[in-house]
């Protein structure tokens, strides 16, 4: 008797009923960041590029990249298949382990990187990049104190959050002890008052004044997100990563810039810190390395740096370490990348959107501006306004988001700030029709409270 065919992920996915699997996931599987009572599963069948599909066979915007990270776009072959080769040849490995898939994703890694960067410690997520960054800038500078933004999100791991400035750590403080908060590049609402074209860059010249007052000597690093992720999406002016990169070379201060969100492609260059022409000292990069088809992070440094470990003990390590499959899917993905032109894409794309957004904000009385580099859109809603709301933001947060479901809009809402970040092989029909629904989607939602 023949074997009946394997089901495709079509078909499987018709099999059973998103409540039937978010009632059994409930039973066992915690949701993050959410009081489980008020967690909003997603439900994803499967994905074909800038789309995915629902357990009904619904078809959605993916307006969020998954969680910013599914960069190249859903189903793409070419890392599937090389999943599939590297799981079949060697699956498991110990971290000192030599294999072809580590050693080609540490020569692209090197090519694609700002400047002279060359060296990478592989972990598994962005947070371990984050907290590994911040062991190597204590081990080489000997200094005990950081520089960190005041609205950043560096991960959530404790050494991560203790870095992070948005409310997230707050209720696991006190965290790690040294770290010093400076003001953001939110040209928006500046927290001085000034605008942009006359500010003379005070937000990076108050990150001098903390140096001067806690004393350069203590202080080994600067943190600091290529573009604002999760919390605004703030694009630094001209001139404010150059400044970073001039303060950090008077002071003996090492310059990290944390590129898991802005990274591969995102902001229309390979990682945002290069539309300044600035090579930081670290890099920390994930989410999009794999696009998010394998977990995976990365410390990238400059060779003085690596120098630094020849001799020197290297006080990190895990034990999936540059693990097999995450490595195959990291080169696929990196080679994919550049065989699609997605960089170019995301510019391209990017230059529209960017228009789109600036003309909401112009026109749209809810809306206090639109801003965007590449694929990282943002539209930040006008906080007065949502004030004058039945219910405020909350209740506003809640009518949006529902309103976005209902027209297969995958994107998020936080703090007044609405993002546009599809993969970046979104198509110009698909951006434009996804941004067409996401402007219904807040029409409605202000409409209901009205």
């Amino acid at each position: 008797m023949s074997e009946a065919p394997p089901q495709t992920h079509r078909e499987r996915s018709g099999a059973q009923s998103a409540q039937d699997l978010a009632e059994r996931q409930r039973r066992h599987v915690l949701y993050t960041w959410t009081a489980q009572r008020q967690a909003r599963p997603v439900s994803i069948a499967y994905g074909e590029g800038a789309m995915f599909y629902d357990h009904e066979g619904k078809r959605w915007f993916d307006f969020e990249s998954q969680v910013f990270n599914c960069n190249l776009g859903h189903g793409d072959q070419r890392v599937i298949e090389a999943i599939s080769r590297q799981a079949q040849e060697l699956a498991c490995a110990h971290p000192a382990a030599l294999f072809e898939a580590k050693a080609r994703l540490g020569e692209l890694l090197a090519e694609v990187s700002p400047g002279d960067m060359s060296h990478a410690f592989l972990c598994l997520s962005g947070s371990e990049a984050i907290e590994n960054a911040y062991k190597v800038a204590r081990m080489i500078t000997g200094r005990p104190k950081v520089i960190a933004r005041r609205r950043s999100y560096h991960g959530a791991s404790m050494g991560a959050l203790s870095l992070t400035g948005d409310a997230r750590r707050r209720p696991l403080e006190p965290g790690l002890w040294g770290v010093l908060r400076a003001d953001d590049p939110y040209c928006y609402r500046c927290p001085y008052g000034l605008k942009p074209d006359g500010c003379a860059l005070q937000c990076a010249t108050h990150i001098e004044h903390v140096i001067e007052m806690e004393g350069p000597d203590s202080i080994a690093a600067i943190f600091a997100e290529g573009v604002t992720g999760s919390n605004g999406g703030f694009i630094p002016p001209d001139g404010y990563w150059r400044h970073l990169r001039e303060l950090c070379d008077k002071h003996g201060i090492l310059l990290v810039a944390d590129e898991v969100f802005s990274g591969f492609g995102r902001t229309g260059e390979w990682f945002a810190v290069d539309h300044w022409g600035v090579v930081p000292d670290l890099m920390t990069v994930a989410k999009g390395i794999t696009s998010g088809y394998a977990p995976m992070g990365a410390l990238l440094m400059r060779p003085e740096l690596a120098s630094h470990f020849e001799d020197e003990q290297l006080w990190c390590g895990l034990t999936s370490y540059a693990h097999p499959i995450s490595c195959a899917a990291a080169v696929a993905t990196i080679k994919a990348y550049q065989e699609d032109g997605l960089i170019d894409n995301a510019r391209q794309q990017g230059a529209w959107l960017k228009a789109e957004l600036e003309a909401v904000a112009r026109s749209e009385p809810w809306c206090g501006e639109g801003r965007c580099l590449g694929l990282f859109g943002t539209l930040e809603l006008d906080h007065h306004y949502i004030a004058t709301l039945e219910g405020g933001e909350p209740a506003f947060s809640v009518a949006l988001k529902d309103a976005l479901a209902q027209r297969q809009v995958h994107a998020l809402y936080k703090d007044h700030n609405l993002f546009i970040t599809p993969p970046l092989c979104v198509t110009s029909e698909q951006l434009a029709e996804g941004l067409g629904r996401t402007q219904e989607a807040i029409a409605e939602a202000l409409t209901r409270l009205s």
